[in-house]
């Protein structure tokens, strides 16, 4: 649930400034990691109620819309900042809501080790082969919004069929994602540091709510 851009390019970036691109990523995609796991932490603590689904998506798409627009100054890192903060607030009812589950820790936890498995081994694959996965940059598109929609549908009309199979549906596409948006890191097809990141952040967030979607309902009796 992100604006990915496919970018065209006459070549892949010189080594020191496609390794300076991903050490600036990966860095700031630390810093926003635990921010983001910060703000959920209070917003848990606190027990605040989830915004609901209009306004998650006012708050997502205008925090998106900002630091798109201010990517290349330092009003950029605001907007990163706005956005994973604003995440962080919307998973902590989440979070809350599976701990109250029977197993809800080992549930939560089992959720962060697949993200984790899933990021640096897919991050580690594309680093290491620098294979060019751009190619998958219209299928991702694609992919993404028709989940995003069909998401959207079990929702409004409350069908939790629908919405357990668009959960496995985005973790194969995030996994897909990390791939492809390393790979546009490593071969210059994204040059800007604040939008990889924001990029991979998404995707770890949506891969990591889907995983705990699928690991609840299997440990439910619904």
């Amino acid at each position: 649930m992100t604006m990915y851009q496919e970018q065209a390019y006459s070549g892949a970036l010189p080594v020191t400034q496609a390794n300076k691109v991903l050490r600036n990523t990966y860095s700031l995609l630390a810093m926003t990691l635990a921010f983001s796991a910060a703000v959920a932490g209070v917003s848990m603590s606190l027990n605040l109620p989830h915004p609901g689904i209009i306004l998650t998506l006012v708050g997502y798409f205008g925090a998106l819309f900002f630091t798109t627009k201010f990517r290349d100054s330092a009003l950029g890192l605001v907007g990163v900042f706005a956005l994973t903060g604003f995440m962080g607030y919307t998973l902590g009812p989440i979070l809350n809501r599976y701990l109250a589950l029977p197993g809800g820790g080992e549930i939560v936890m089992m959720a962060m080790a697949g993200t984790a498995t899933i990021f640096f081994a897919l991050s580690a694959y594309a680093l290491v082969k620098k294979t060019n996965f751009s190619f998958m940059g219209s299928f991702l598109i694609v992919g993404v919004l028709v989940a995003f929609l069909a998401g959207l549908g079990a929702i409004f009309f409350e069908m939790p069929a629908l919405s357990l199979a668009v959960s496995a549906m985005f973790v194969l596409l995030m996994s897909g994602m990390i791939l492809y948006q390393t790979s546009e890191i490593v071969h210059g097809g994204e040059t800007n540091y604040i939008m990889a990141t924001v990029g991979l952040f998404v995707s770890i967030f949506n891969l990591f709510t889907s995983l705990l979607h699928i690991l609840g309902f299997m440990n439910s009796d619904e």
